[in-house]
């Protein structure tokens, strides 16, 4: 049987529906707090099981009669003040999954991200074979994915029937306007500014679909870019403006006039007891081009991404429709 973690989750869920839509049998974990997604909430094939994956007790149970695992659980944020929750989750939690994995002879497809990738030589795109280097000034999501995907190396150095997956930024209307959702907002709000930075973006549905393809192959210990296409944030919230038909934000924000605005928004959120609309981490990752190369995963299980310009004149009918 396929156990899912994150199951509630903009990937879990995805993923989960189209699992069930090729007749497979999911058990689906969620936290007691966690509210299902209406994509997979009536899904006779789904068998729901309440476990932190930080709490071993509770995920044990969840391991009888698997022989499957889709690891997608984490938590995704880049408030420094998130910095115990991020390496408590996304490392301690990955290292339960493993040995459960392990002691259960379950393979396992762990969804990391390009943030665990390391950096590009000059003029090259970032590929599977670039290894992260730890740098002080870094921010937090990307060392805990990059311990966790450690984690993972660790099973598989001692047998463990494990892949990597390294999704570039997901975008789906599912998402509404939390995560890249929020980036969304922002633009259909009137958003004036786009920085120099660039980034790789993906349509959900391929994530899923790519998952489940390595998933059933013979492929094991070897990690995957899925990434659609590199493109400038000018660029893509220019493609955001015009699917909402609003004005697309033509001023370039400067290093410092972003670190004016981080400021502002945590002091901001002194006052309003909400996290900040923009942390130093946030503002650093908008700055940063970072390109990459999906040849691997395009030759390996031969998928043809979704166009951009596609996804996004979807999410923005999706979310115009809420």
């Amino acid at each position: 049987m396929i156990l899912v973690t994150g199951a509630t989750g903009f990937l879990g869920a995805e993923l989960i529906h189209q699992l069930t839509g090729q007749g497979m049998a999911v058990r689906a974990l969620k936290r007691g707090s966690s509210v299902i997604p209406a994509l997979i909430k009536e899904n006779a094939l789904v068998e729901w099981f309440s476990a932190d994956i930080n709490e071993i007790s509770a995920l044990e149970d969840a391991f009888e009669d698997i022989d499957r695992v889709y690891h997608c659980a984490a938590l995704v944020s880049f408030d420094p003040a998130d910095k115990a929750k991020l390496l408590k989750i996304n490392i301690e939690g990955t290292s339960n999954i493993v040995n459960l994995c392990a002691a259960n002879n379950a393979r396992l497809l762990h969804v990391s991200s390009v943030a665990a990738l390391g950096n590009a030589k000059k003029g090259e795109l970032i590929t599977e074979k670039d290894f992260w280097e730890y740098d002080s000034s870094v921010h937090s999501y990307a060392i805990s994915k990059y311990e966790g995907e450690m984690e993972v190396w660790r099973g598989i150095a001692e047998g463990l029937d494990a892949v990597i997956v390294n999704p570039s930024v997901i975008i789906g209307a599912a998402a509404g306007f939390e995560g890249s959702g929020a980036i969304f907002k922002l633009v259909k709000d009137g958003l004036s500014f786009y920085t120099k930075g660039a980034t790789g973006l993906v349509d959900v549905e391929d994530v899923a679909k790519s998952m489940i393809a390595l998933m059933n192959s013979k492929e094991t210990a070897e990690r995957y870019t899925i990434s659609a296409e590199n493109c400038h944030y000018q660029q893509f919230f220019a493609e955001i403006a015009k699917g909402f038909g609003v004005r697309s934000p033509a001023r370039e924000a400067k290093a410092w006039m972003l670190g004016i605005a981080w400021r502002m928004a945590r002091f901001a959120s002194m006052f309003t007891g909400k996290p900040a609309a923009l942390t130093s981490d946030a503002a650093k990752s908008s700055l940063n081009e970072s390109l990459y190369s999906n040849e691997k995963i395009k030759n390996t299980i031969g998928i043809q991404f979704k166009p951009l310009k596609q996804s996004i004149e979807e999410v923005c009918r999706g979310l115009n429709a809420l």
